[in-house]
């Protein structure tokens, strides 16, 4: 098929803007006309398609075939995916499973071989993905990179296992994706020395610019939990060839009302200059992992898409590969079909389960931060019950329970100031990494039933209080759902209003908890095998004296 579409056309290669028309067939861009006349800047303008550089799919709550229905209404044409949520609850048959699911559509993901599988060895995954399998991974030409290298000591210390996976991906000419919250000065310019490309877990500008001198690319992150972009937005213009985009987490809630192009038409409403703003959403993340996404010139794949202005990036269509995808918001791809696969075992607990002796005057507190995934910690009095440690919501001290779902065990059991909740309880089987049962609530009666409503579904987000329990069952891996993006949007909506009903202020509760578990993360976070001290890589006990 050929056709033609006449616009104005953004060239982020030259740096102009001018009306053209671009000649597809078969696919690809076959010709590309300039008209020697001058911008009418109320017709449409065609320009690259957006580009997310680092997110979890997983996080969406939707298989890859539901997000991408989504994702080309905003006019995002590929998403660089680390499928290691799903990896650490089913291993390889996981990353499959993505990959299978994902080839159903025409929307162009490019999937990592995950690096930390389980994230860490001080907690329960359900799998284990070692260096063989990585290289084996690496050698499937769906996979286009080596996933983010948590394990930031391993890389520092040089311990084999990491470098094996590194090396791997560094011979097969794979690039590295890098995780090194916090990370500056030299120990930074030596864990980027390893081999390490990219990092989209900065959180200052001084610790991104310490890591951009290192020949480190940043990806800023602003997602539904960790949101960076204030903080980085400067480094469009000042180092617009280093650095990108991404979401890494996003709920289905926000997602449905932007992507990339949020971020795109938030720069330029900022004072950053168009065509640095477009060669970091649109053009770096194809040049770094080598993505097979036109960008818009001739010989190139027929993927773009046309807005409204250049202000606002209001999409209108989305092509890719010469197939329109998208039009007036709405997905023209053709429906897919679903597969599913778990790794669930827990069984139901009781509130006795949850009950904890005090073994001292004070608590050492996880301290959650809004829209950061790391914590703070402090001490504070211990809230003391007929000899029971427990929630003291007057000053939003709350217990926060992981349980193992991967095999029998005792819940793991700390407290937690940040949340807010004045009542209730909520439980999420999306716990990153291992993906355990993850809950924080104000007594243990809800928390039980919060808890038990996640375990009865084999994985979900439930919220209890008042004795009423409401569930998002989620039977793909205990993360994802096989419905649409509205279906679990309208659901999820319902529990997060649920539980700021019951007291909390933070911004997304949900993806909030799921990150308490997540020991990577500096500095205090709770696993399935106790208080984490991710400051220093070791168990800390809940009590300070």
């Amino acid at each position: 098929m050929e056709f033609s579409v006449t616009h104005n056309l953004v060239d982020v290669h030259t740096g102009q803007t001018y009306p053209a028309t671009v000649t597809v067939a078969d696919g690809v861009i076959q010709q590309i006309i300039r008209h020697d006349e001058p911008i009418d800047h109320s017709k449409p303008y065609v320009m690259p398609g957006f580009v997310d550089a680092h997110i979890h799919v997983e996080s969406s709550m939707l298989l890859p075939d539901q997000f991408a229905r989504v994702a080309v209404t905003h006019g995002t044409v590929a998403t660089v995916s680390d499928p290691h949520e799903i990896a650490n609850v089913c291993g390889i048959d996981g990353v499959e499973l993505m990959l299978r699911n994902a080839a159903q559509t025409n929307f162009k993901f490019c999937f990592g071989a995950p690096s930390c599988v389980p994230a860490t060895e001080f907690e329960t995954a359900g799998a284990r993905i070692d260096a063989g399998q990585v290289t084996r991974l690496l050698d499937d030409p769906r996979i286009g990179y080596l996933s983010e290298v948590m394990d930031f000591p391993g890389v520092l210390n040089r311990a084999p296992e990491v470098m094996a996976k590194i090396n791997a991906a560094i011979e097969r000419n794979k690039p590295v994706d890098g995780h090194a919250p916090g990370l500056q000065g030299e120990l930074a310019a030596k864990y980027v020395s390893a081999g390490i490309t990219t990092d989209h877990e900065c959180f200052t500008l001084d610790e991104a610019l310490d890591k951009l001198a290192a020949g480190c690319k940043i990806a800023i992150r602003e997602g539904s939990a960790a949101r960076n972009y204030d903080a980085l937005e400067s480094l469009i213009d000042s180092h617009a060839d280093m650095v990108m985009l991404c979401s890494d987490d996003k709920h289905p809630d926000e997602f449905l009302l932007g992507h990339i192009n949020q971020l795109a038409a938030r720069a330029i409403a900022g004072g950053r200059e168009l065509m640095n703003v477009l060669q970091v959403a649109c053009v770096n993340p194809v040049e770094h992992y080598g993505l097979n996404v036109g960008l818009l010139r001739e010989g190139d794949p027929a993927d773009f898409i046309v807005v409204e202005d250049l202000q606002n990036f209001k999409v209108i269509e989305t092509w890719l590969d010469g197939v329109k995808v998208a039009q007036a918001g709405e997905c023209l791809m053709p429906a897919t079909t679903s597969e599913t696969i778990n790794n669930f075992v827990a069984e139901p607990i009781s509130e006795e389960d949850l009950a904890l002796p005090a073994g001292g005057k004070n608590l050492r507190l996880i301290d959650a931060i809004d829209g950061q995934l790391i914590t703070e910690h402090s001490n504070y009095p211990t809230a003391i019950e007929n000899g029971l440690a427990v929630a003291d919501t007057g000053n939003d001290i709350l217990k926060i329970v992981v349980i193992n779902r991967y095999g029998p065990a005792k819940p793991a059991i700390a407290f937690i100031r940040g949340f807010g909740l004045k009542s209730g309880a909520f439980a999420s089987s999306v716990a990153h990494d291992s993906h355990n049962v993850v809950a924080v609530g104000t007594n243990d009666q809800d928390l039980t039933a919060a808890i038990n409503a996640v375990i009865a579904e084999k994985g979900g987000l439930s919220v209890s209080s008042d004795g009423q329990t409401d569930v998002l069952p989620l039977p793909v891996a205990g993360l994802m759902s096989t419905e649409s993006c509205q279906w679990v949007a309208e659901r999820y909506t319902k529990l997060d209003q649920r539980v700021k009903s019951m007291g909390s202020g933070l911004r997304a509760p949900y993806m909030t908890l799921s990150f308490m578990a997540l020991l990577v993360i500096p500095s205090l976070k709770l696993s399935d095998k106790g208080l984490f001290d991710g400051d220093n890589f070791v168990f800390t006990s809940v009590f300070a004296d």
